[in-house]
């Protein structure tokens, strides 16, 4: 698929509850899902690695929503950037904001979330109104969405870099208390945000693929 190929590629202002979050919405020719993205603490979405991942998974034939999830007078605030049950929140509003509009209304969603981000897709995904059937993580602090891990249903790649030690460790304490079906990939000398040559590449790929196989529509 052409990557200008896009039936929509433009700036949109999120409704979430009672605010409006500033967001860049993608729909190539035909969408085969939605992917919404979850950014990382002090990022936005503007998000340099998210927006590489975002193409390469319009170039797949995936709907992109990459969105700020504070306004900038939150996001001023240490607290609400740490704050995983309000961006998780944000998240959920985002999608049912989505959901609302008839050209979504039956297509499959995912979420993709990075560091904090991902922390706030699990919570979110935890919801049984998100409906969302797969979840991918990029470096995420999986182990701030602790109280909800064992109910996160849909299908979760958790991807970290393999000199990410820390996080390596978070991640498989996380990954223990997910009861759905569940996978944890480490890419060999990658750091935490993936800056190494090819290793985002390698991210990409790995949520292109997953995304693939398990966004599918979830009663």
């Amino acid at each position: 698929m052409n990557l200008h190929n896009f039936v929509r590629d433009e700036e949109v202002e999120v409704v979430a509850g009672p605010i409006t979050l500033a967001g860049h919405l993608r729909v190539p020719g035909h969408v085969g899902g939605l992917v919404v993205f979850a950014h990382g603490s002090g990022s936005s979405r503007n998000s340099p690695r998210n927006v590489a991942v975002a193409k390469v998974l319009n170039n797949a034939g995936f709907a992109t929503l990459l969105f700020d999830l504070l306004t900038e007078q939150e996001a001023s605030d240490r607290v609400n950037v740490f704050d995983i049950e309000l961006l998780a929140r944000r998240l959920l509003e985002a999608t049912t904001w989505l959901r609302s509009k008839e050209e979504f209304a039956e297509s499959p969603f995912g979420y993709f979330g990075a560091s904090t981000g991902a922390a706030a897709a699990l919570w979110a995904a935890a919801d049984p109104h998100s409906k969302v059937s797969a979840v991918v993580s990029r470096g995420g602090r999986a182990d701030m969405a602790a109280p909800k891990l064992e109910a996160v249903q849909a299908p979760t790649l958790l991807i970290v870099g393999g000199l990410d030690d820390v996080v390596i460790d978070l991640n498989r304490q996380a990954q223990s208390k997910l009861r759905c079906k569940n996978e944890l990939v480490i890419i060999p000398v990658a750091t935490h945000l993936f800056e190494e040559p090819g290793a985002l590449e390698q991210v990409a790929t790995l949520a292109r693929d997953w995304f693939l196989k398990y966004l599918v529509w979830r009663e």
